[in-house]
């Protein structure tokens, strides 16, 4: 007599596939740590740049560089408005913008290519997860102007981080270097 349709439905076939060996879940575990590990710590010193380092901003942002395209390296783009560089970006915040506060409320994280190539980053063996770029999606409130009176606005971030050469090569690394930067970025207020 067969048994109840529900047990029949949890014996799955395994069609030849190997079992995961238990390094491989460990591996897996390191590369989730790792992931959630550099995109906390970018969102907390980032928008802490942003809040009261202002002067420290362009440290966040990868190198200028061109894609095949032509298109500049990184790509910015604060509330529709494509910002040309990093430097660009700091000089905004330092003279154009009133101070703000920026509040995140939730942020989500997702490993975009876990054997991203760039010069300084290839030897790195693809288990330890310094070679993923991660796309970091951030949500919260900032006010504008006089903090104590102004009304909180909502934002959505996303960014687009890829590793830093620099932190790569550990005979120069000091505890100043990021080891994600942005390449990509977009900012929208939400009304």
């Amino acid at each position: 007599m067969p048994g109840p349709a529900h047990v029949n439905a949890i014996k799955i076939s395994t069609n030849g596939r190997r079992k995961p060996q238990r390094w491989e879940y460990f591996e897996r575990r390191l590369l989730i740590s790792r992931l959630l590990t550099a995109a906390q710590y970018f969102v907390e010193s980032y928008y802490l740049a942003l809040n009261s380092h202002r002067d420290s901003i362009t440290s966040f942002y990868m190198a200028a560089a061109e894609m095949p395209g032509g298109k500049p390296l990184p790509s910015i783009s604060f509330n529709g408005n494509q910002i040309p560089n990093a430097a660009a970006m700091q000089t905004m915040f330092e003279q154009q913008m009133p101070p703000s506060h920026y509040e995140v409320q939730c942020y989500d994280c997702h490993v975009v290519n876990p054997n991203y190539v760039a010069e300084g980053t290839q030897g790195w063996p693809a288990k330890t997860g310094k070679n993923m770029t991660i796309l970091v999606a951030v949500s919260g409130y900032v006010k504008y102007g006089n903090i104590k009176e102004a009304k909180p606005r909502g934002f959505s971030e996303s960014f687009l981080l890829v590793p830093n050469p620099a932190a790569a090569n550990t005979k120069q690394r000091s505890k100043n270097i990021k080891e994600w930067l942005i390449q990509t970025q977009t900012f929208r207020v939400v009304v």
